[in-house]
């Protein structure tokens, strides 16, 4: 497509940044380190990226013609949930130094938007999955059943599967993002985007394996460091703003990621 223009960069890079966002009129800036484990064993580099890189290219807009900034931040922002379901107004109280970084990360966008009046608008994606998604991030869960049942291989569960969380489509996700990118309400504020519904991973286990008649079973391993218990979105403050509702529901879009994952992405590894 003429119409896209891909630079391979880095948003450590400043000067890189300043000339990708000197002719664009919005940024929706998902460039992150998302792996919590990983965030675990590389704090420095994590910050890094997410925060300073974060900073780096709010900097960059400054000089250009940007129209609005979408930040792509996370649940993992709020910790250990006080209360369920998580609304915007819930204490933010990070447990990883993933989720650290992305709440630095939303406050550098609060002080441009403050500072500068630089149009930016915040949203804290729960567990997104979709098509041809990585084995890393809040939802690659997902990813990792997809793969693993696509082998023939029994699914693995991180603690006893009782966390829940709320997974949201990726086509969602998009709607949530274009209704921001439109929609003036928005500015300057905070939004949940989920689906507003809870799954434990057990569930989620068992949902997969119905959904193509196999009987794997499910291995359990020790928990992940820096993993919260339970996740759960209030999604209200969103929809009554800017009309956003979720289309796609769980059992929905798992079925649609199996039969796109197993046609496109892992028989290509065959």
């Amino acid at each position: 497509d003429r119409s896209l223009r891909f630079v391979n960069g880095d948003v450590r890079d400043f000067e890189c940044l300043k000339r990708v966002v000197a002719d664009v009129e919005c940024v929706v800036h998902f460039a992150a380190v998302t792996s919590i484990p990983f965030s675990v064993e590389q704090p420095i580099l994590t910050h890094e990226v997410n925060a300073i890189g974060t900073l780096n290219l709010l900097k960059a807009c400054l000089n250009s013609e940007i129209e609005r900034f979408v930040l792509a931040s996370s649940c993992a922002v709020y910790g250990e949930p006080r209360y369920l379901p998580i609304d915007e107004e819930h204490p933010v109280s990070p447990v990883s130094p993933y989720a650290v970084s992305k709440s630095e990360a939303e406050h550098h966008c609060k002080a441009f938007h403050e500072s500068y009046g630089l149009k930016t608008v915040i949203l804290r994606l729960f567990n997104v999955y979709g098509f041809s998604q990585g084995m890393n991030g809040e939802g690659g869960v997902v990813a990792r059943f997809m793969e693993r049942l696509y082998y023939g291989l029994p699914l693995i569960i991180y603690g006893d599967g009782e966390q829940t969380r709320d997974f949201v489509h990726v086509n969602d996700v998009v709607n949530a993002i274009l209704l921001v990118l439109k929609d003036e309400n928005g500015v300057g504020e905070v939004f949940n985007v989920g689906s507003g519904r809870r799954t434990s991973i057990n569930g989620l286990a068992k949902t997969v394996l119905d959904l193509n008649g196999v009987n794997l079973g499910v291995t359990y391993e020790e928990p992940r460091l820096g993993d919260v218990k339970h996740s759960f979105a209030n999604i209200e403050k969103i929809r009554d703003k800017l009309g956003y509702m979720p289309q796609i529901s769980l059992r929905e879009g798992l079925g649609l990621c199996y039969k796109q994952n197993t046609e496109k992405q892992f028989s290509t590894r065959a």
